[in-house]
């Protein structure tokens, strides 16, 4: 308290001085409509400003929070968009009647380690059993394909990235239908994909887009999976071999949704049959 006092007497004019400054400006404001607008602007301004800084550090904060409820409204609209159901025409006094039911569903998930540098690579998500997520079923994200689940946990899921020698996916032409395989080595590197088995015979050019087939049964048709970079015939054969430009970014991926398709036990069941009766014959 004592220094106070000491402050106050050492500092007396100078304070007195601010205080009647302060006054006069109260006072000019008051009694004029220019600087009463003036000071009001500024004071608007200052106070808008602060208000803009504070917003976006408060944006920033919950950028997780923001890009994890997106993330899950996504998920719900990709199981809304007619690739994810099947169609059951029933044909009554001819009359077709469609009906669409629902063939993937979707579960958003964020990947908290991914490798692109290895020859096979992995992605670990935090979701796992808990949120509805078992092995052998397919991720994507906006941009394209990822991988499929490999091992779960009640809490964290493993996936094999595309990004690993034993990928092998079936691709068709966005704009004629023709179909091939694409596959991954390291010497492509986490951009680049190739595809093979696409006849000589097949028109297209650099730039055209593939996509995913209904052949697979990890992956909704028509997902898209990258663009033509470069193509030349394999010597001794009449397949080219396509280098693609990848459309996802696996260096840079931070969320994804894991596909559900509802109808693949179904479907691996018969075809497990038909191989059955093949080996027996």
């Amino acid at each position: 308290m004592r220094n106070l006092f000491l402050f106050l007497s050492r500092n007396y004019f100078f304070i007195l001085f601010l205080l009647m400054e302060a006054v006069c400006f109260y006072l000019i404001a008051q009694n004029n409509t220019y600087h009463n607008a003036g000071m009001l602007n500024s004071a608007n301004q200052v106070v808008a400003t602060i208000y803009d800084g504070v917003s976006k550090v408060t944006d920033y904060l919950n950028l997780a929070e923001n890009n994890r409820r997106l993330a899950e409204e996504n998920a719900q609209l990709r199981a809304m968009i007619p690739a994810s159901h099947f169609d059951t025409v029933v044909v009554k006094n001819s009359v077709n009647d469609t009906l669409h039911n629902q063939q993937y569903s979707y579960i958003e998930a964020r990947v908290i380690n991914n490798s692109t540098n290895r020859r096979n690579n992995y992605l670990t998500l935090n979701r796992g059993a808990d949120a509805g997520i078992a092995p052998e079923m397919g991720v994507i994200t906006g941009h394209g394909i990822i991988g499929i689940v490999k091992e779960v946990s009640a809490h964290y899921s493993t996936v094999i990235s595309f990004l690993n020698t034993q990928s092998k996916v079936s691709v068709r032409f966005k704009k004629n239908n023709y179909n091939g395989s694409m596959i991954w080595d390291s010497d492509n590197g986490p951009t680049e994909a190739t595809v093979i088995d696409i006849p000589r015979h097949v028109p297209f050019k650099k730039g055209d887009t593939l996509v995913t087939t209904a052949y697979s049964a990890y992956y909704p048709e028509g997902i898209m999976v990258g663009t033509v970079k470069e193509f030349y015939l394999d010597p001794g054969s009449n397949s080219y071999q396509i280098i693609l430009n990848l459309s996802v970014g696996f260096n840079d991926v931070s969320y994804v949704y894991v596909v559900n398709n509802l109808l693949k036990a179904e479907r691996k069941k018969l075809e497990d049959n038909l191989k059955d009766v093949s080996r027996n014959n």
